[in-house]
């Protein structure tokens, strides 16, 4: 089956040439477009896409919001993926700290945008980039480190969450740690249980923003 695609995007140019880039590979479907945040979870509901595409800066509803909305009314929910102009807002890390499971920049290349969707719609979500650690890491608090310091990961949990917090995919991790990749998706699961995570973008946050990770 095709990965099915919602775009979100108060631009019409942006939208049509994200259509027009995912549309050209065999496994992906747009599915359905919408202008404003406010539209996102009737689309969803209707459409069950596998991957929402949304602007964190529209006009009615944001995509802080909007990521909120979806997260709290439609399950399962889909993925979603954060597309904005500026690697350092501060409205990307709020939306990643809502829920939303990765990052891309409009700028990016045809094949960057593919491998965007194809990664978060397989579940291994896009970290953000070095600005946006930064951020993380600036709202540091000792709520954060206590939060951390009870979860109590064990070493191997912890070589892992290293590991994700550097945008290493189950593989990769695999690869560094010289085990397997199943026994990877065990510790992950773990480690996302422990800090009561969502999903691996949750726990990275949770990994900076506690001091257990420096941003680079």
């Amino acid at each position: 089956m095709p990965i099915s695609v919602l775009l979100v995007d108060d631009e019409p140019l942006v939208r049509a040439g994200l259509r027009a880039v995912l549309e050209a590979q065999g496994d992906i479907q747009v599915v359905g477009e919408a202008a404003d945040g406010a539209a996102v979870v009737p689309l969803v509901r209707q459409l069950r896409p596998d991957v929402v595409a949304m602007d964190v800066r529209m006009p009615l509803l944001d995509g802080i919001a909007a990521t909120r909305a979806v997260l709290r009314t439609v399950q399962p929910p889909p993925k979603i993926l954060v597309v904005t102009t500026f690697e350092n807002d501060e409205y990307v890390y709020q939306a990643l700290r809502a829920g939303a499971d990765g990052f891309l920049l409009k700028r990016a290349r045809p094949a960057e945008i593919v491998h965007a969707v194809r990664l978060i719609a397989e579940g291994e979500s896009l970290l953000f980039p070095a600005a946006v650690r930064a951020l993380a890491a600036e709202y540091g608090n000792s709520a954060a480190r206590e939060a951390l310091d009870r979860a109590a990961l064990t070493e191997r949990e912890a070589a892992v969450l290293r590991l994700m917090a550097r945008g290493l995919s189950n593989a990769e991790i695999a690869a560094q740690l010289i085990i397997g990749v199943e026994t990877v998706k065990s510790h992950v699961s773990a480690v996302l249980a422990k800090l009561g995570a969502r999903d691996r973008t949750q726990a990275v946050i949770a990994a900076y923003e506690s001091g257990f990770v420096a941003p680079a």
